[in-house]
């Protein structure tokens, strides 16, 4: 029975409330510049802390007009490979497993063993 008393009342979308009594913020326009020029213009409530930065619908980091330059993070350089490679062997330390490899490669197709380089 109370399966039929809700159907057709569109709970989904229809509200019940009424916007009597409710009493909004006060707002104010906050306006961000990117740069290729797109202007952004956000309400944000008074008492809300304004970010310094917003991204633009471009995909750019817009900066927000008359506010203070936006701080920047230090970032460590990134580390490659060969980066952390070489803080665990020394390059004479890999040209002699690289002659190593080398020579069970040929020893395996069959080569002659040839002598090593130098530089």
């Amino acid at each position: 029975m109370a399966e039929r008393s809700l159907r057709g009342t569109n709970l989904s979308w229809l509200s019940f409330e009424s916007d009597e009594g409710v009493t909004f913020s006060d707002r104010s326009i906050t306006s961000y510049t990117c740069p290729q020029g797109h202007i952004s213009e956000l309400p944000f409530s008074v008492e809300a802390d304004v970010p310094a930065v917003w991204e633009c619908r471009c995909g750019l980091i817009a900066k927000l007009n008359d506010g203070p330059e936006p701080e920047t993070k230090a970032s460590k350089p990134q580390r490659t490979h060969w980066d952390m490679l070489l803080e665990r062997r020394s390059i004479p330390e890999l040209e002699e497993l690289l002659e190593e490899r080398l020579t069970l490669l040929r020893q395996r197709r069959g080569e002659k063993p040839t002598r090593k380089r130098t530089a």
